[in-house]
């Protein structure tokens, strides 16, 4: 299982992701379901990946083929014009991999259900967020639902519906992810540290913050206990309420 969600505001874009695939008595597997492509000052593009562990890898290795060896043609991640064109040339990605081995997984009982959240800016757009399902369609958030999650997510959605509209400052927004995401630990073994964050500036169109939290972070471990004190502080002034 996994969880990852990405938030849509005025300021930018923040994106943070688990790295647990795996989880059983005695059967823990840890992968990376971030990844980045930047051109500072021309496009920023992150993607996360939930679902069939060889279906997403393998369009995230195409994706990256068709940049590191170019064909005539051929669009990619690097020169497609806009966010949107960039959407299409993930969901063809998605679409050529599950027509590769969908039916072969579905005769042995295996599922090649995957999605693909993409959060990016293009110089001279706003930033854009995208989710792009296993038959290569995709939605975009809107004002209206500024946030996306794939995986695991029931546990940390109520904080988002809350706290997250798209005019919420950038720092805010990163401190909602991340208690969606201890929220999401504190109830599911699937999910699991460490912790992938990456963050896109609007007014840089670059990604100014990517970095791994690991499981005895101090500054993580600092949030959660404090978030933790605040529920239970807030549960004991709702105790005097009846209804």
């Amino acid at each position: 299982m996994t969880y990852c969600l990405a938030l849509k505001l005025t300021e930018g874009l923040v994106c943070l992701s688990d790295t647990r695939t795996n989880a059983g008595v005695d059967n823990i597997a840890k992968y990376r379901k971030t990844f980045t492509w930047s051109v500072p000052g021309d496009r920023a593009i992150v993607m996360m990946t939930a679902g069939n562990l060889a279906v997403t890898q393998a369009v995230m290795s195409l994706l990256q083929e068709n940049i590191d060896h170019p064909e005539s043609g051929i669009e990619t991640l690097f020169t497609a014009p806009s966010m949107f064109r960039v959407a299409e040339i993930v969901g063809d990605a998605m679409r050529v991999v599950q027509n590769r081995y969908g039916p072969g997984l579905s005769a042995m009982g295996e599922s090649a259900v995957s999605s693909i959240i993409l959060a990016g800016q293009r110089a001279g757009g706003k930033g854009r967020l995208f989710h792009v399902y296993s038959a290569g369609n995709f939605i975009e958030a809107t004002e209206d639902t500024p946030y996306f999650q794939i995986g695991e997510h029931k546990y940390g959605k109520p904080i988002l519906d809350r706290v997250i509209t798209p005019e919420t400052p950038l720092e805010t927004g990163i401190t909602a992810a991340l208690l969606s995401m201890d929220s999401t630990l504190r109830s599911n073994l699937s999910v699991g540290m460490p912790l992938d964050l990456s963050v896109i500036k609007a007014s840089e169109i670059g990604i100014v913050h990517e970095r791994r939290i690991e499981e005895n972070d101090a500054n993580f471990l600092h949030l959660s206990d404090s978030w933790s004190a605040a529920l239970r502080s807030a549960f004991a002034d709702m105790t005097g309420i009846r209804v």
